[in-house]
């Protein structure tokens, strides 16, 4: 019989920002109505039509938002909900995928309202519409304030790349040598992980012979020699899962000992709120055409240049869709349950296959904002049961939902 277990938890896969975001989106949709009701009430009175007009563009927006806030106000109250077998995770990128939707069709009827002006301009009354479309600025600076937490950013914890790589990195060792300071760490970013040494001060250590002795912590032994890859030492050899060891380096005529212990990495894709993203794009994309419509309107006034106006309007157009455009692959991949990161599922399959088992099946899938599923199959000729690879997989936090099904082979 195969063994077959799934590691216990709730089925509560919200962001660990989730009633934060909520709130700030609601104190949005407050300002938004507000500014809204101010100005077609303000319109009506003076007789401004541009005032008015202004303010239904503004209702559009709060409306946006308005989807962004039930979504986070439905997926809390739900969050319990035994109906939703993997929660209400991705109720957010639903209505991020929705408010994408929302975002071209503004998108096309931009363009379309431009196209229309080129060949049939209108009157502007600069006095009215450069005002207001400095007050529309102020107001998205206001809301995207509010969206970010008002001036309270929350960092995650980031390695520093040296000579422009940009890629992840394990716990980065620094050493003083009589060569200098040098930089030993782990590249792994979907390649096999290996060592990586460079120098961080003058003195480079390219004819400098360079050896690694790590001691896994139940004994085994493993040796790497590095060779020149152009400004950097790399070993020859992979480093197996998991990464974590003692070790020994010997940089020329000297032994430098170091531990380096097992740690998962922080990808932003896993955390990424694309509810959150699509009420900031909302407001991004809004101040994007008002800084265009207010540098078209005053080229139009100082030069003449009627063409400006629609020709701002046709470059917002393109700007929000090609956000709108992006909002929509990635929303629409985390509803279709693609993988949800590839460099995730190789290092998955690193730490099965570290002593010759097999993954004979993995679906990695998104469940919300910092949580991901997993369904993995294992062939093994060992006596080793599911615990033993839940025990494996425990250092990749993101890893909220885990079944694992061990097929064992005839020796």
């Amino acid at each position: 019989m195969t063994p077959m277990t799934v590691t216990s938890h709730n089925h509560i896969f919200l962001g660990s920002e989730h009633d934060a975001s909520e709130r700030r989106v609601w104190a949005v949709i407050w300002l938004c109505g507000a500014m809204m009701v101010g100005e077609i009430v303000g319109g009506l009175l003076f007789g401004s039509i541009a005032l008015v007009a202004d303010g239904m563009h503004m209702s559009t927006h709060a409306g946006a938002l308005l989807l962004a806030a039930l979504a986070y106000t439905y997926a809390r109250r739900h969050a319990e909900d035994e109906r939703f077998c993997f929660g209400t995770g991705k109720v957010g990128d639903l209505a991020g995928f929705s408010s994408a939707i929302i975002l071209a069709m503004i998108a096309l009827l931009i363009g379309y309202e431009a196209v229309t002006r080129f060949f049939d301009p209108v009157p502007i009354h600069f006095n009215e519409a450069i005002p207001i479309a400095v007050l529309g600025l102020c107001v998205n600076v206001a809301s995207a304030w509010l969206l970010a937490g008002g001036g309270h950013h929350h960092h995650g914890h980031a390695h520093g790349h040296s000579q422009g790589n940009d890629h992840a990195h394990d716990e980065a060792k620094l050493i003083e040598t009589a060569h200098g300071l040098v930089q030993l760490d782990i590249f792994e970013d979907g390649v096999p992980p290996r060592f990586q040494l460079r120098a961080l001060e003058v003195t480079a250590l390219d004819d400098t012979p360079v050896l690694i002795e790590i001691v896994r912590p139940d004994g085994t032994r493993q040796t790497f020699a590095f060779e020149n890859h152009g400004g950097l030492l790399e070993s020859l050899d992979e480093i197996p899962e998991p990464h974590e060891f003692a070790a020994r380096i010997q940089i020329g005529q000297r032994s430098y000992d170091l531990a380096f212990e097992e740690h998962a990495h922080d990808h932003a894709g896993h955390h990424r709120d694309n509810n959150m993203r699509a009420a900031v794009i909302h407001v991004m994309a809004d101040a994007a055409v008002s800084v265009l419509v207010i540098v078209g309107l005053l080229l139009a006034r100082a030069f003449g240049w009627l063409w400006m106006d629609p020709l701002a309007g046709i470059v917002g157009a393109l700007v929000i869709a090609s956000w709108s455009y992006g909002l929509i692959r990635d929303t629409g991949a985390i509803l279709l349950d693609m993988t949800a990161d590839r460099s995730l599922a190789a290092n998955i399959r690193s730490a099965v296959e570290s002593e010759g088992d097999e993954l004979a099946d993995l679906h990695l899938w998104r469940l919300g904002p910092g949580h991901l599923g997993a369904i993995v199959g294992v062939r093994t000729a060992a006596d080793r049961g599911p615990e033993f690879y839940h025990a494996r997989l425990s250092r990749f936090p993101a890893l909220s939902h885990v079944t694992i099904e061990v097929d064992r082979l005839a020796a």
